[in-house]
């Protein structure tokens, strides 16, 4: 198998060949979704920031924003939990 990887560094053999009992060509379709994939990501990510920063520019606080996000995708139990143990543990430390 170490050769296939060999031949493939070096450039011989087609990309999206058969090798060692791999299906190049759907291994490789695979990858090209995958990056295709990622950089979508990537310009999401960049859309998310710039709604950020306009939502900072009116005045808001992002880690603020940032910290609902996060609980309004909780289930209402599981936030109520965290919750609880976040009282209790302040509570012992002598916060409340």
């Amino acid at each position: 198998m170490t050769s296939n990887v060999a031949e493939f560094k070096s450039g011989d053999g087609e990309a999206g060949e058969d090798v060692g009992g791999v299906a190049g060509k759907r291994l490789l379709s695979f990858f090209e979704r995958i990056e295709r994939l990622e950089e979508e990501k990537a310009a999401l990510a960049e859309d998310i920031k710039e709604v950020f920063a306009e939502a900072k520019a009116a005045g808001f606080e992002v880690k603020i924003m940032r910290r609902i996000m996060k609980l309004r995708k909780m289930e209402v139990e599981k936030r109520q939990e965290e919750d609880e143990l976040l009282n209790l543990y302040m509570a012992a430390i002598g916060m409340e």
